[in-house]
């Protein structure tokens, strides 16, 4: 989820998590870590129940040693749903990194249960994790840093608030960087559902952005300081709601 995801109207997005997550039946953990707003956790509780959840629980991780213990291996361990807040990734990152809570993550998504983020959340999803940048429609030489993330997105640079907040330029000096990723860039109030056959589906109200970057020329590697870098060939790809996309072929799917 890009971030800003609508939650007073109709919910399509979180609804849409509800009811992968097992509708009725969904048990949802949600770690509120990357929020500095003590209530964020207890807001989307209430909201995930408003949507019909069945159980909705905070899991509470304020430092590393919260993140290894036992508590949010029992929280998660039956939970069909599990949700990351926004907020500030480099806090999400550094405290939950390589803990238990990390792998707990990663093992119910590999046992089926659905995992998803908003924001800072989104983000860290994938194994290299945008932690900060600069804004601006130009790629530059040093313009955005990247961390390792959880690894549940291979070979994507996610990045979110992506049209509201002039993103561009970072992803595609990112993607310069790294041309085997694909980058991309989920406005708000949109998310995007990876499925198990390796394609994308949007969802929400405006758009994502994929840079792929396979066949693309770049003299980033000769830009020094926080120089403007030269980019040509790279495939840019706009899909509005609805649209599929094919990760392993790099191509729109057909409706």
């Amino acid at each position: 989820m890009g971030g800003a995801e609508d939650k007073f109207d109709d919910k399509v997005i979180l609804s849409t998590f509800v009811q992968l997550a097992g509708g009725r039946e969904a048990k949802i953990a949600i770690v509120p870590t990357a929020s500095s707003i003590e209530s964020a956790g207890e807001r989307y509780k209430a909201l995930f129940l408003g949507l019909g959840a069945n159980e909705a629980q905070v899991v509470y991780l304020a430092d590393r040693a919260d993140a290894d213990g036992d508590a949010p291996i029992e929280l998660m361990q039956d939970a069909t749903g599990i949700f990351l807040t926004g907020g500030n990734q480099m806090r999400l990152s550094s405290i939950v990194g390589g803990t238990r809570a990390m792998q707990i993550v990663r093992q119910r998504n590999a046992e089926g249960a659905i995992v998803a983020g908003t924001s800072a959340g989104a983000s860290i999803l994938s194994s290299h994790m945008v932690a900060f940048g600069a804004s601006g429609p130009t790629p530059r030489q040093r313009m955005a840093t990247t961390v390792a993330g959880f690894g549940l997105v291979p070979d994507v640079i996610v990045d979110q608030h992506f049209r509201q907040r002039d993103r561009i330029g970072r992803l595609l000096a990112l993607v310069a960087a790294n041309p085997s990723l694909l980058g991309m860039g989920i406005d708000e109030d949109t998310a995007v559902l990876f499925d198990h056959d390796g394609s994308v589906e949007v969802v929400g109200r405006n758009s994502i952005t994929i840079v792929d970057g396979a066949h693309m020329y770049s003299d980033i590697f000769q830009v020094k300081g926080h120089g403007n870098i030269t980019i040509s060939g790279a495939t840019l790809h706009v899909l509005t709601p609805g649209r599929r996309f094919d990760l392993g072929t790099r191509q729109l799917l057909d409706d």
